[in-house]
């Protein structure tokens, strides 16, 4: 009996394992306050979704590890820039912690912001605006949320609809976050989504996780923004050390996405972006056109997951979460 006792025990938790999953997923929280949501994992802070009427496009700020550790930029905060941050090379105040916009649909753009005129070449700036939240769900192993936005232009007619949809989990080691965008040509016209490198879904890290002194990497093995910036690759990641944690943040693009494998509009000073439609501007080839039309009544759907991790890419086995993902697992 001493013999097959261990033996017992470790088929019985290869079988939970299998039928539960290798992860102890934990209690996932949201709550909404005014024009916020907050999102708890664990009983742990882990970020806020922000739709104020007075910033252009809503997104998340900050993320954070399972530790707690911020791994995005802390500004702009609203619209305000604090002063000490003002003479960075690489301001883009434009680019929230966590946020979706593209630098041209119907001609507007998306991704910078009105407020912000000197980091873009554009005049023609659009708003994602809240129409209503569709879902604010909390649970014991995860939690969604789920608003629609109309895209307004500048003299506020309406172009097209957004529906963002977010499913949140965590366990004592990592944070994920399942992303999908729904752009709905459901205004009276067809919507084009034009070939830009500004957009589209993206990521601005804390700057501990630049590259130097982070360090980037994607799925094909190729390393920093020369190698990165726009190729195709099913996943980029970005690791390093904040306030003595290793940890690091990997965009993970679905093979059910638009276009997939995506290109990547991801840089050395922190952003970290999916582009599937800037296929000109990454190649530099005339010929390309990476503009896409919805046409009225139809839609377009862009997914993708957010994986916040300990260590770095090859300890938190980045490549074999992929795959389970890929595969549909968690």
């Amino acid at each position: 009996m001493r013999r097959i006792y261990p033996i017992f025990i470790g088929v019985f938790a290869a079988l939970l394992t299998a039928v539960f999953g290798s992860s102890a997923w934990e209690p996932v929280e949201l709550t909404r306050a005014g024009s916020t949501v907050e999102v708890t994992v664990g009983g742990k802070p882990f970020t806020t979704y922000h739709f104020e009427s007075e910033v252009a496009k809503p997104y998340f700020q900050p993320l954070r590890s399972a530790d707690g550790t911020v791994i995005t930029r802390g500004f702009p905060i609203g619209n305000e820039i604090p002063p000490e941050h003002m003479k960075d090379p690489a301001l883009e105040p434009h680019q929230r912690p966590m946020y979706f916009g593209h630098g041209n649909i119907d001609g507007i753009d998306f991704w910078g912001e009105g407020a912000f005129p000197k980091w873009s070449d554009d005049t023609a700036f659009g708003r994602t605006v809240l129409r209503k939240i569709g879902a604010i769900e909390s649970g014991p192993d995860s939690g969604r949320l789920a608003p629609t936005f109309d895209l307004v232009s500048p003299r506020g007619r309406a172009i097209a609809e957004e529906v963002q949809s977010f499913v949140i989990r965590g366990d004592p080691t990592t944070r994920i976050i399942d992303c999908e965008f729904t752009i709905m040509a459901n205004q009276g016209s067809d919507a084009t989504i034009g070939d830009t490198k500004e957009g589209t879904f993206a990521l601005r890290l804390a700057p501990e996780l630049n590259s130097p002194p982070g360090h980037m990497v994607n799925s094909n093995g190729a390393e920093g923004e020369k190698l990165i910036w726009g190729k195709r690759a099913d996943w980029v990641d970005y690791d390093g050390t904040i306030g003595g944690e290793s940890l690091g943040v990997a965009v993970f693009d679905s093979p059910k996405s638009f276009r997939h494998p995506t290109t990547w509009h991801a840089r050395g000073y922190g952003l970290l972006a999916a582009n599937p439609f800037g296929l000109r501007e990454f190649s530099r080839d005339p010929n390309q056109d990476g503009s896409w039309t919805v046409e009225q009544h139809k839609s377009l759907t862009l997914r993708y997951r957010v994986l916040i991790h300990h260590g770095d890419y090859r300890q938190a086995r980045v490549a074999d979460a992929y795959r389970e993902y890929a595969a549909g697992e968690h």
